[in-house]
């Protein structure tokens, strides 16, 4: 799914402006260290000049035999070298909490964006790969930039300094010490961009190592894993890949080593080159021995400087690629902005209850349609069960229903309301819902009920009538600490629970929501005997009180409670009516009907 870039910085200037991007974002999660680490740096960048004109007074005076004046350059050099090393102490302990600030805050920003995100995009490969991407570099790229940027500020001003004294002594040296520099640097872009690349090629297979990594390790899959007996053949898996990737990483990393480390020499040849010819001038009276020591010194920083720059700016270059897919990520479409549709009549608008037009729907990159030519009305207040063999489109029917996906064809209308025209979050107040596949949430019993209603999260109360109407006080009440017991195996204390009580939980959490007017059930008690399911429905329809209840279920003593029950097939429905009506028909659903009653027998 590709992120549009609106307004996108050109090419030339995009790594400036995101590296101005991280500053400023270091700037406003932690101005104090900002601003002190920066100060530091900026120390760190004056005083060794500042060491070399002292090491020049100091040879000076001791060439001239003033005692006390070189004892007290001494002295004033090892203040500079205590304050320089505090200072870049400081720095990089700053650097340290910066980057954990940093770190934090851009996991906060990635976070946020994906709570604004709709399902299609969490069932798109391609969003994984670039969401992988954008994590995977957001813990430490932001203050590594941050870093250059302060860092070249730094190497700009001891540069500025050697480059002044140079000029003095031979602008020759200069240009020399300019163009020695260069190739390695180049080296350096260009390898930044191949390791690039590679890294972005290979997301898919990273996110494989992880999951195969996930499997070996979570105790969602570890009865399986033990019982198959297939450790071993995931475990080869994991490390034939893993091995590919380190041979890949190591062949690049070998590469760039040798043609950096071989070009960098260009600088160190060209230093003593012309130290040669310092030292030369010293020699023959043409320099005093203090500038020589001065000069020698200029030239050497001047040459790391000048190096630091080209390198902090490959580095700076290497950093922007891997915070463009940082930037990129946060900046895709959300996919829930409301849409402006033509009205509907003033009848349709009075209306209450959930319609479906000519609604057709198939999965992004699929051409199959998962449902097609539905159409149907569900007055308010109604209870109505769904029932169809398995693909036939019930559990898409409810994600249809409850907005996570837009209709490929027709259109959901709600109260009259085209479901794409209206607010998300007035639409998840309407809707409580047990999905088939529910969350297990690794937290305390009372915070698993609770987040059914985040505004009433701290209301306990609410919450023991929840747990009451979902049928989940016997489970709380067997549990060591209650409402405070830690459920599931992931942390200390954990207590966990059978697939019947963490239904029995989950519907609680969807009964917390007490203003909801649509009950969504599916198949919300799979893992509950017979008896226990239809209490459970009993139960709803008892609390429902005018709402909307919509059920699927491949159990018929549950089914035949609906009012109105739907047998659902690919290509719409099949049949419709109460459960008398569709047996006397003696069609698909009296078939099943009739299949599943031979095997209580």
């Amino acid at each position: 799914m590709a992120a549009e870039k609106p307004n996108q910085p050109s090419t030339r200037f995009a790594p400036l402006v995101r590296g101005a991007k991280a500053v400023q974002l270091a700037w406003e999660c932690a101005p104090r260290l900002a601003f002190v680490w920066m100060l530091l740096l900026g120390i760190s960048a004056v005083l060794p000049l500042a060491m070399a004109w002292v090491g020049k007074r100091i040879l000076d005076a001791a060439i001239t035999r003033h005692t006390r004046e070189a004892l007290l350059y001494v002295l004033c050099e090892l203040g500079i070298a205590v304050l320089l090393g505090a200072t870049m102490r400081g720095a990089s302990a700053l650097r340290g909490l910066m980057s954990f600030r940093l770190g934090f805050e851009v996991n906060l920003r990635i976070l946020n964006k994906t709570l604004s995100l709709s399902l299609p995009h969490f069932q798109d490969p391609a969003f994984y790969d670039q969401l992988n991407r954008a994590k995977k570099e957001s813990g430490f790229r932001p203050v590594m930039v941050t870093a250059e940027v302060l860092g070249l500020g730094a190497a700009l001003i001891t540069l500025i300094g050697s480059v002044l004294l140079l000029l003095s002594f031979e602008p020759l040296a200069f240009l020399v010490m300019v163009l020695a520099a260069f190739p390695a640097a180049i080296a350096e872009v260009r390898y930044s961009r191949h390791a690039f690349e590679l890294r972005n090629r290979r997301s898919q297979e990273g996110r494989r190592l992880s999951y195969l990594e996930y499997i070996l390790t979570s105790d969602e899959h570890a009865k399986e894993v033990l019982v198959l007996g297939v450790g071993p053949t995931l475990f080869d898996r994991y490390k034939a890949l893993g091995e590919t990737l380190f041979h890949e990483e190591q062949s690049l990393t070998v590469r760039r080593l040798l043609a950096v480390t071989f070009l960098s020499q260009l600088g160190t040849l060209a230093y003593y080159g012309c130290y040669v010819v310092i030292v030369y001038r010293a020699v023959t009276g043409a320099l005093p021995f203090g500038d020589m020591a001065l000069y020698a010194i200029a030239f050497q920083r001047g040459q790391q400087a000048f190096q630091a720059v080209l390198f902090g700016i490959g580095a700076l270059y290497e950093h922007d690629l891997y915070l463009s897919n940082l930037f990129d990520f946060l900046a895709l479409p959300t996919g829930t902005e409301t849409k402006l549709l033509p009205a509907h009549s003033a009848s349709a608008q009075n209306e209450r209850g959930i319609r479906f037009e000519n609604l057709g729907f198939r999965y992004p990159g699929q051409d199959r349609f998962v449902l097609r030519n539905l159409n149907l009305w569900i007055p308010a207040g109604q209870s109505l069960a769904l029932v169809g063999p398995n693909g036939a489109g019930k559990t898409t029917f409810i994600k249809l229903l409850t907005g996570l996906y837009p209709p490929t064809e027709g259109r959901v209308l709600l109260d009259g309301q085209d479901l794409q025209t209206l607010p998300q979050d007035l639409l998840r107040k309407r809707l409580a819902v047990v999905f088939q596949d529910f969350n297990q949430y690794h937290f305390t019993a009372f915070d698993n009920v609770a987040l059914g209603d985040p505004q009433r999260k701290d209301d306990q109360p609410r919450v023991l009538e929840a747990i009451e109407q979902g049928g989940a006080k016997p489970v709380v009440d067997k549990l060591p600490q209650g409402l405070s017991t830690q459920l599931g195996r992931w942390f200390e204390n954990g207590v966990d629970l059978s697939g019947g009580q963490w239904q029995r939980i989950a519907l609680s959490r969807a009964l917390m929501r007490r203003d909801a007017d649509i009950v969504v059930l599916d198949e919300p008690t799979a893992a509950l005997d017979v008896e226990a399911e239809a209490e459970v429905f009993e139960r709803v329809r008892e609390l429902q009180k005018g709402r909307t209840l919509i059920l699927i279920s491949h159990r018929f003593p549950t089914v035949r409670r609906a009012d109105h029950i739907i047998v659902l097939e690919q290509d719409g429905i099949a049949e419709q009516g109460s459960h008398a009506e569709l047996l006397a028909r003696e069609g698909l659903y009296a078939s099943m009907f009739h299949k599943q009653a031979k095997g209580y027998l």
